[in-house]
């Protein structure tokens, strides 16, 4: 067994590179000190390219904003084939009801 684990650590709130409002989403989605191991290879070289490679994934995963959500309402087909699923399924629901008693 070697020994060639790499762990990159990376301090958020020491980051001369990183903006507040950078350091502040990274911050909430990761937490403030980020890390990413890799021990994939026997060289350490590599993984240390490898443990970098990652934390500087997920720090770029961090900072994307992503785009705001537009409501849109559903088509009238949409609503026509959900009313007749909910219809489908009341039908298979009524038929395994108990026959009721005739008089």
């Amino acid at each position: 067994m070697t020994a060639s684990r790499v762990e990159a650590v990376f301090d958020v709130h020491a980051s001369e590179a990183l903006d507040d409002a950078q350091k502040t989403r990274i911050a909430a989605r990761l937490g403030s000190r980020v890390t990413a191991a890799a021990q994939d290879t026997r060289s350490q070289m590599r993984n240390r390219e490898l443990a970098l490679d990652r934390l500087a994934n997920r720090l770029g995963a961090a900072l994307e904003v992503s785009r705001p959500r537009r409501a849109t309402r559903p088509t009238a087909a949409a609503k026509r084939r959900r009313m007749e699923a909910k219809r489908r399924r009341g039908d298979v629901k009524r038929a395994r009801r108990r026959p009721a008693a005739e008089d």
